[in-house]
Protein backbone atom coordinates (compact mmCIF):
# COMPACT_ATOMS: atom_id res chain seq x y z
CA UNK A 1 0.00 0.00 0.00
CA UNK A 2 2.95 2.40 0.79
CA UNK A 3 3.96 1.97 -3.01
CA UNK A 4 0.84 3.53 -3.84
CA UNK A 5 -0.04 5.60 -1.63
CA UNK A 6 3.84 7.52 -2.53
CA UNK A 7 2.74 7.64 -6.27
CA UNK A 8 -0.61 9.39 -5.28
CA UNK A 9 1.13 11.98 -3.37
CA UNK A 10 3.88 12.61 -5.88
CA UNK A 11 1.12 13.07 -8.55
CA UNK A 12 -1.94 14.86 -6.51
CA UNK A 13 -1.58 18.58 -7.93
CA UNK A 14 -2.36 16.65 -11.37
CA UNK A 15 -5.02 15.03 -9.69
CA UNK A 16 -6.75 18.24 -8.40
CA UNK A 17 -6.26 19.65 -11.51
CA UNK A 18 -8.54 17.04 -13.05
CA UNK A 19 -10.95 17.22 -10.66
CA UNK A 20 -11.22 20.83 -10.90
CA UNK A 21 -11.26 20.09 -15.15
CA UNK A 22 -14.19 17.30 -14.74
CA UNK A 23 -16.54 19.56 -13.04
CA UNK A 24 -16.58 22.31 -15.86
CA UNK A 25 -16.21 20.03 -18.79
CA UNK A 26 -17.64 16.83 -20.72
CA UNK A 27 -18.88 14.13 -18.19
CA UNK A 28 -18.34 11.20 -20.30
CA UNK A 29 -17.07 8.28 -18.65
CA UNK A 30 -13.34 7.56 -19.33
CA UNK A 31 -11.84 4.02 -18.01
CA UNK A 32 -8.46 2.54 -18.01
CA UNK A 33 -6.93 -0.88 -18.84
CA UNK A 34 -5.46 -2.48 -16.61
CA UNK A 35 -2.58 -3.37 -18.89
CA UNK A 36 -1.58 0.17 -18.35
CA UNK A 37 -0.51 0.14 -15.11
CA UNK A 38 0.82 -3.33 -15.42
CA UNK A 39 3.83 -2.42 -13.61
CA UNK A 40 2.69 -0.83 -10.64
CA UNK A 41 0.16 -3.94 -10.59
CA UNK A 42 2.80 -6.33 -10.32
CA UNK A 43 4.26 -4.36 -7.02
CA UNK A 44 1.16 -3.24 -5.12
CA UNK A 45 -2.34 -4.62 -6.55
CA UNK A 46 -4.35 -2.67 -3.91
CA UNK A 47 -1.91 0.77 -3.94
CA UNK A 48 -2.87 0.47 -7.56
CA UNK A 49 -6.18 -0.05 -7.23
CA UNK A 50 -6.44 2.75 -5.22
CA UNK A 51 -3.87 5.49 -6.74
CA UNK A 52 -6.95 4.43 -10.37
CA UNK A 53 -9.78 5.21 -7.97
CA UNK A 54 -7.69 8.98 -6.63
CA UNK A 55 -7.92 9.74 -10.82
CA UNK A 56 -11.38 9.63 -10.54
CA UNK A 57 -11.75 6.84 -12.70
CA UNK A 58 -14.64 4.38 -12.30
CA UNK A 59 -15.07 1.72 -14.98
CA UNK A 60 -12.25 -0.59 -15.90
CA UNK A 61 -11.04 -3.16 -17.86
CA UNK A 62 -9.30 -6.21 -17.19
CA UNK A 63 -9.36 -10.16 -15.96
CA UNK A 64 -7.45 -12.55 -13.61
CA UNK A 65 -6.84 -11.11 -9.93
CA UNK A 66 -3.16 -10.19 -9.95
CA UNK A 67 -2.71 -13.26 -8.04
CA UNK A 68 -4.68 -12.37 -5.06
CA UNK A 69 -7.84 -14.52 -3.77
CA UNK A 70 -10.94 -13.16 -5.70
CA UNK A 71 -12.61 -12.93 -2.74
CA UNK A 72 -10.20 -10.38 -1.88
CA UNK A 73 -9.65 -8.51 -5.11
CA UNK A 74 -13.62 -8.10 -5.52
CA UNK A 75 -13.20 -6.69 -2.35
CA UNK A 76 -10.66 -4.23 -3.01
CA UNK A 77 -12.64 -3.36 -6.44
CA UNK A 78 -15.57 -2.93 -4.17
CA UNK A 79 -13.96 -0.77 -1.89
CA UNK A 80 -12.12 1.63 -4.64
CA UNK A 81 -15.19 2.19 -6.30
CA UNK A 82 -14.42 -0.02 -9.38
CA UNK A 83 -16.88 -1.51 -11.98
CA UNK A 84 -15.40 -4.12 -14.16
CA UNK A 85 -17.15 -3.54 -17.69
CA UNK A 86 -14.66 -5.77 -19.39
CA UNK A 87 -13.23 -8.65 -19.15
CA UNK A 88 -10.11 -10.51 -21.59
CA UNK A 89 -10.74 -13.75 -23.19
CA UNK A 90 -7.71 -16.07 -24.71
CA UNK A 91 -8.56 -17.43 -27.91
CA UNK A 92 -8.29 -20.81 -27.61
CA UNK A 93 -10.15 -20.64 -24.84
CA UNK A 94 -12.75 -19.03 -26.67
CA UNK A 95 -12.43 -21.68 -29.09
CA UNK A 96 -12.63 -25.02 -26.98
CA UNK A 97 -14.88 -23.25 -23.89
CA UNK A 98 -16.35 -20.48 -24.42
CA UNK A 99 -18.31 -20.87 -21.21
CA UNK A 100 -15.30 -20.17 -19.33
CA UNK A 101 -15.85 -16.74 -20.64
CA UNK A 102 -19.17 -16.53 -19.69
CA UNK A 103 -18.13 -17.44 -16.28
CA UNK A 104 -14.83 -15.17 -15.84
CA UNK A 105 -17.34 -11.76 -16.62
CA UNK A 106 -20.26 -13.16 -14.48
CA UNK A 107 -17.75 -13.21 -11.55
CA UNK A 108 -17.49 -9.16 -11.71
CA UNK A 109 -20.25 -8.40 -13.00
CA UNK A 110 -18.93 -7.25 -16.16
CA UNK A 111 -21.05 -7.24 -19.52
CA UNK A 112 -18.46 -7.70 -22.06
CA UNK A 113 -15.88 -10.11 -22.87
CA UNK A 114 -13.35 -8.90 -25.47
CA UNK A 115 -10.10 -11.27 -27.53
CA UNK A 116 -7.25 -9.35 -28.09
CA UNK A 117 -4.93 -11.24 -30.20
CA UNK A 118 -5.50 -13.80 -33.20
CA UNK A 119 -2.97 -16.45 -33.22
CA UNK A 120 -0.74 -16.70 -36.39
CA UNK A 121 2.63 -17.54 -37.62
CA UNK A 122 4.71 -14.59 -37.07
CA UNK A 123 4.22 -11.65 -39.25
CA UNK A 124 1.91 -13.82 -41.41
CA UNK A 125 -1.51 -13.18 -40.90
CA UNK A 126 -3.47 -15.04 -43.48
CA UNK A 127 -6.85 -15.05 -45.13
CA UNK A 128 -7.41 -18.45 -43.50
CA UNK A 129 -6.33 -16.91 -39.86
CA UNK A 130 -9.21 -14.27 -40.58
CA UNK A 131 -12.04 -17.36 -41.48
CA UNK A 132 -10.98 -19.10 -38.26
CA UNK A 133 -11.06 -16.79 -36.60
CA UNK A 134 -14.75 -15.24 -37.87
CA UNK A 135 -15.62 -19.31 -36.68
CA UNK A 136 -14.45 -18.69 -32.96
CA UNK A 137 -16.05 -15.58 -33.03
CA UNK A 138 -19.35 -15.99 -34.12
CA UNK A 139 -19.18 -19.56 -32.11
CA UNK A 140 -18.52 -17.87 -28.81
CA UNK A 141 -20.26 -15.01 -29.24
CA UNK A 142 -23.28 -17.02 -29.90
CA UNK A 143 -22.56 -18.54 -26.46
CA UNK A 144 -22.02 -15.08 -24.64
CA UNK A 145 -24.91 -13.38 -26.06
CA UNK A 146 -26.99 -16.54 -24.75
CA UNK A 147 -25.56 -15.38 -21.57
CA UNK A 148 -26.30 -11.51 -21.93
CA UNK A 149 -22.89 -10.75 -22.50
CA UNK A 150 -21.56 -8.74 -25.52
CA UNK A 151 -18.08 -9.82 -27.14
CA UNK A 152 -15.84 -7.71 -28.97
CA UNK A 153 -12.43 -8.35 -30.99
CA UNK A 154 -9.52 -5.60 -30.37
CA UNK A 155 -8.09 -5.69 -33.69
CA UNK A 156 -3.50 -5.17 -33.79
CA UNK A 157 -2.85 -3.96 -37.29
CA UNK A 158 -2.39 -6.98 -38.84
CA UNK A 159 -5.87 -6.98 -39.61
CA UNK A 160 -5.69 -4.36 -42.17
CA UNK A 161 -3.73 -5.93 -44.90
CA UNK A 162 -5.00 -5.83 -48.19
CA UNK A 163 -8.01 -8.22 -49.36
CA UNK A 164 -9.77 -8.00 -52.29
CA UNK A 165 -11.01 -4.75 -52.58
CA UNK A 166 -10.61 -3.78 -49.14
CA UNK A 167 -8.35 -5.14 -46.12
CA UNK A 168 -8.94 -8.35 -44.03
CA UNK A 169 -10.78 -6.29 -41.26
CA UNK A 170 -13.63 -5.81 -43.78
CA UNK A 171 -13.80 -9.31 -44.43
CA UNK A 172 -14.12 -9.88 -40.79
CA UNK A 173 -16.76 -6.95 -40.39
CA UNK A 174 -18.48 -8.50 -43.27
CA UNK A 175 -18.55 -12.18 -41.78
CA UNK A 176 -19.09 -11.55 -38.09
CA UNK A 177 -22.56 -11.71 -36.97
CA UNK A 178 -23.44 -8.17 -35.45
CA UNK A 179 -25.60 -9.67 -32.94
CA UNK A 180 -23.11 -11.84 -31.60
CA UNK A 181 -19.60 -10.39 -32.36
CA UNK A 182 -18.19 -6.76 -32.81
CA UNK A 183 -15.11 -4.88 -32.02
CA UNK A 184 -13.13 -3.02 -29.58
CA UNK A 185 -11.66 -0.05 -31.42
CA UNK A 186 -7.83 0.97 -30.20
CA UNK A 187 -7.26 3.81 -32.43
CA UNK A 188 -3.43 3.59 -32.18
CA UNK A 189 -3.56 0.40 -33.75
CA UNK A 190 -6.04 1.83 -36.57
CA UNK A 191 -3.82 4.80 -36.93
CA UNK A 192 -0.35 2.81 -36.97
CA UNK A 193 -1.39 0.24 -40.13
CA UNK A 194 -2.23 3.02 -41.73
CA UNK A 195 -6.09 3.47 -41.55
CA UNK A 196 -8.16 6.42 -39.99
CA UNK A 197 -10.15 5.85 -37.00
CA UNK A 198 -12.86 8.49 -37.50
CA UNK A 199 -13.69 6.74 -41.15
CA UNK A 200 -13.30 3.61 -39.93
CA UNK A 201 -15.86 4.64 -37.17
CA UNK A 202 -18.36 5.75 -39.79
CA UNK A 203 -17.66 2.90 -42.25
CA UNK A 204 -18.43 1.05 -39.41
CA UNK A 205 -21.17 2.77 -37.37
CA UNK A 206 -22.59 0.72 -34.45
CA UNK A 207 -19.85 -2.15 -34.73
CA UNK A 208 -17.38 -0.62 -32.72
CA UNK A 209 -18.93 -0.95 -28.92
CA UNK A 210 -15.62 0.06 -26.83
CA UNK A 211 -12.30 1.89 -27.36
CA UNK A 212 -9.15 2.11 -26.06
CA UNK A 213 -7.60 5.48 -26.43
CA UNK A 214 -4.27 5.47 -26.80
CA UNK A 215 -1.79 8.12 -28.53
CA UNK A 216 1.03 7.89 -31.15
CA UNK A 217 4.56 9.88 -30.99
CA UNK A 218 4.35 12.05 -33.91
CA UNK A 219 7.12 10.61 -36.64
CA UNK A 220 6.47 6.82 -35.56
CA UNK A 221 6.50 4.60 -38.29
CA UNK A 222 3.81 2.75 -38.91
CA UNK A 223 3.62 -0.99 -39.86
CA UNK A 224 0.78 -4.12 -40.34
CA UNK A 225 2.40 -6.50 -38.11
CA UNK A 226 0.95 -5.44 -34.65
CA UNK A 227 3.75 -4.34 -33.18
CA UNK A 228 5.15 -0.76 -31.81
CA UNK A 229 7.50 0.78 -29.26
CA UNK A 230 6.41 1.38 -25.74
CA UNK A 231 8.01 4.38 -26.05
CA UNK A 232 5.51 5.72 -28.75
CA UNK A 233 2.65 5.88 -26.97
CA UNK A 234 2.20 9.77 -25.44
CA UNK A 235 0.00 11.57 -23.79
CA UNK A 236 -3.60 12.10 -25.47
CA UNK A 237 -3.90 14.91 -27.61
CA UNK A 238 -0.24 15.73 -28.39
CA UNK A 239 -0.12 12.57 -30.82
CA UNK A 240 -0.90 12.32 -34.76
CA UNK A 241 -3.76 9.83 -33.75
CA UNK A 242 -6.64 12.74 -33.81
CA UNK A 243 -7.90 12.14 -30.77
CA UNK A 244 -10.39 14.89 -30.64
CA UNK A 245 -12.06 14.30 -33.48
CA UNK A 246 -12.20 10.72 -32.63
CA UNK A 247 -14.07 11.72 -29.85
CA UNK A 248 -16.39 13.96 -31.74
CA UNK A 249 -18.36 11.01 -33.15
CA UNK A 250 -17.40 8.04 -31.64
CA UNK A 251 -20.29 8.06 -29.19
CA UNK A 252 -22.62 8.58 -32.40
CA UNK A 253 -20.91 5.81 -34.09
CA UNK A 254 -22.18 3.61 -30.50
CA UNK A 255 -19.34 3.77 -29.39
CA UNK A 256 -20.40 2.64 -25.53
CA UNK A 257 -17.27 2.51 -23.28
CA UNK A 258 -13.68 3.92 -23.48
CA UNK A 259 -10.18 2.88 -21.84
CA UNK A 260 -7.35 4.85 -22.07
CA UNK A 261 -4.56 2.26 -22.85
CA UNK A 262 -1.40 3.60 -21.96
CA UNK A 263 1.66 1.00 -22.56
CA UNK A 264 4.44 3.89 -21.70
CA UNK A 265 7.10 3.15 -19.14
CA UNK A 266 5.44 6.98 -18.08
CA UNK A 267 1.91 5.60 -17.72
CA UNK A 268 1.32 6.98 -14.12
CA UNK A 269 2.37 10.38 -14.85
CA UNK A 270 0.56 10.63 -18.40
CA UNK A 271 -2.38 9.17 -17.48
CA UNK A 272 -3.67 12.10 -15.39
CA UNK A 273 -2.67 14.83 -17.97
CA UNK A 274 -4.65 12.60 -20.39
CA UNK A 275 -7.47 12.48 -18.77
CA UNK A 276 -7.51 16.64 -18.17
CA UNK A 277 -7.20 16.79 -22.48
CA UNK A 278 -10.19 14.31 -22.32
CA UNK A 279 -12.34 16.18 -19.99
CA UNK A 280 -11.20 19.54 -22.01
CA UNK A 281 -13.05 18.51 -25.17
CA UNK A 282 -16.74 19.91 -25.71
Amino acid sequence: MQNGVAIIRKYSLMILLLFVTTAVFSQTEIGVQFYTFRNQFAKDVPGTLEMISKMGIKEVEGGGTFGLPEADYKELLKKNNLTMVSVGADFNDLAKDPQKAVDEAKKYGAKYVVCFWIPHNGNEFTFDDAKNAVTVFNNAGKVLAASGLKFCYHAHGFEFRPYENGTLFDYMAKELNPAWANFEMDVFWVKHPGQEPVELLKKYPNRFLLMHLKDRKPGTPGNQNGQADDETNVVLGTGDVGIAAIMKIAKKAGVQHYFIEDESPRSVEQVPQSLVFLKSLK
